[in-house]
């Protein structure tokens, strides 16, 4: 397969992996052991794997889970409605969570995580994603990686309909 010429890298792979460095040194002074970290299915595998690996640079060793949310399903906007593909398969009662997504352009999934894992028992939250989009600036969320345009992304787990996620890094078509 070839990539669409009209596909413009934002994030390169030592952008990246500087930045998720940084976000974890941020993130071990609160999330330890006694943590979860909840990865926001599918986008923010890749996120999810380099920033627990930085953590574990740190001694920091979190539960992992995840948590399937839909808003988009193949097309390239949300439908405005969140759903539960697959729920957590750990419990959480009881326990920190830390919510990690790949796009933050809403809020309105981040905030759907934090209820659902509050309804679970979750102690308390913090999100963090790997890119915010202009629409999501003033909404609340602890951490994001780079600030992106509002164009439609791909690449480190973002995709156009189950295509592109494997690019290491952050293009806008």
């Amino acid at each position: 397969m070839t990539l669409p010429t009209s596909l413009d890298v934002l994030f390169d792979e030592a952008a990246i992996a500087a930045r998720v460095d940084a976000m974890a040194e941020t993130l071990a002074r609160d999330v330890d052991d006694g943590w979860t970290v909840v990865v926001l299915l599918q986008g923010a595998m890749p996120f999810a794997v380099d920033l627990l690996r930085a953590l574990a640079r740190r001694n920091r060793h979190p539960l992992l889970d995840s948590l399937w949310l839909e808003s988009y399903r193949d097309a390239r906007e949300s439908s405005g409605k969140v759903v539960v593909r697959a729920d957590l398969s750990r419990e959480i009662e009881g326990r920190p969570a830390l919510i990690l997504d790949d796009v933050f352009d809403s809020g309105r999934t981040i905030a759907y995580a934090r209820a659902h894992l509050a309804a679970k028992g979750a102690t308390r939250t913090l999100a963090c994603a790997m890119i915010r989009k202009p629409a999501a600036l003033g909404e609340p969320i602890e951490l994001i990686g780079f600030d992106a345009p509002d164009r439609f992304l791909v690449g480190y787990g973002m995709d156009d309909a189950g295509r592109y996620r494997g690019l290491p890094f952050i293009g806008a078509l």
